[in-house]
């Protein structure tokens, strides 16, 4: 197994021990089960669950990690996936969402990137093909995954592009970790491209959020746009979603900030390779942290009252030492996020497509 080198600080931003404070904060939080809440006392969310994962294995702290991963293994339902919200042993929201369950694929393929543990990666399979082919239940015949089915087990009617941008990225890690595991699953190969294809090319296939920051970015982290597009995608939306010197905008109608957002967004830069950017808003997250290494979800402004209350969450410090991580590059797993690092799909256009020219018929 690779070792897991201490997660570099960033010189003028953030110390190592500042990091390794943040790092601490985050594996405090974890309860004995394995479960990580957004804060003391709250509730957990199996996406943000991993993202926490994630940032624990890059800052060294294997064992809670794996931990983390184990109480999904021991929580997931027969169909594969999980519920929404879960506090303690207790079901909050039985909602099943494609993106929440889909994410764990990217988790489980950080980890091994990261630490080169093949066991690890070969005892948590099984419940990554389980999630995986849950969610490709849900892809429609335009190519897009329908986003949840309600506490009552009826399928909602549309998808989201954010949560379909998440599982893009999924898809695409599921695949590489089969590879690695000396398995395939084509099937998961075309759901990737029929939806790399939707989000890419047909905005209208998505319900219509443009209004939150991450509409705007995550199409350009998950690798569903890049190039020239990624970049216009980007500069299109700076001044609407950036609050300059502040950080993003959680939602483009409010001057409220939050620091996941801002560090999603360093994520999306440094995909594209657009480092100073990603070091300036990096820097101002640090307006949201709190001497214990934790931070505060949101600030609003001009009036710099943080919002909601005092609130800091698991998730935002987990996205932060993240982004650290792809800004150093301390782990073997720091590009996951970069385009090129994974697979290119193939571009699969849903039957009838107005771009496929008529002579050209795709079965």
């Amino acid at each position: 197994m690779r070792a897991t080198h201490v997660l570099q600080g960033v010189p003028g931003i953030l110390t190592e021990d500042q990091v390794a404070l943040s790092a601490a904060y985050l594996a405090q939080l974890q309860l004995t089960s394995g479960q990580i809440p957004w804060f003391v006392g709250g509730h957990c969310d199996p996406w943000n669950h991993v993202e926490c994962a994630m940032a624990l294995t890059v800052t060294g702290h294997l064992e809670a990690a794996l931990a983390a991963y184990e109480w999904l293994h021991r929580h997931q339902l027969g169909d594969g996936s999980w519920f929404n919200y879960y506090v303690g042993a207790r079901v909050k929201d039985a909602r099943l969402d494609t993106n929440v369950c889909a994410y764990v694929a990217a988790g489980v393929y950080h980890y091994l990137v990261a630490t080169d543990d093949m066991d690890a990666a070969a005892r948590l399979w099984p419940m990554v093909e389980r999630a995986m082919d849950f969610v490709v239940r849900f892809q429609r015949a335009d190519g897009s995954i329908g986003w949840s089915l309600d506490a009552t087990g009826r399928r909602e009617s549309y998808a989201l592009l954010t949560g379909c941008s998440s599982i893009y990225h999924s898809l695409r890690c599921a695949v590489a970790l089969a590879e690695r595991l000396d398995l395939h699953r084509p099937a998961w190969e075309l759901a990737a491209g029929r939806l790399g294809h939707a989000l890419a090319h047909h905005r209208e296939f998505f319900a219509p959020k443009d209004e939150f920051a991450m509409d705007w970015y995550y199409p350009v982290l998950a690798g569903a746009l890049v190039g020239d597009e990624a970049s216009a995608r980007i500069e299109s939306g700076w001044r609407r979603y950036v609050l300059e010197g502040c950080g993003v905008r959680c939602v483009s109608t409010n001057d409220w900030v939050t620091a996941a957002e801002t560090a999603e967004t360093v994520l999306c830069l440094d995909a594209v390779g657009m480092g100073a950017r990603a070091l300036d808003l990096l820097a101002q997250t640090n307006r949201h942290r709190h001497p214990d290494g934790s931070y505060f979800t949101g600030i609003v402004y001009p009036e710099h009252v943080t919002f909601p209350g005092l609130e800091t969450t698991s998730y935002t410090a987990a996205a932060i030492l993240l982004a650290v991580d792809a800004i150093t590059d301390s782990s073997a797993a720091a590009g996951l996020f970069r385009h090129g690092v994974l697979a290119d799909t193939l571009d699969w256009p849903e039957p009838g497509c107005s771009l496929v020219g008529p002579e050209v018929t795709v079965e």
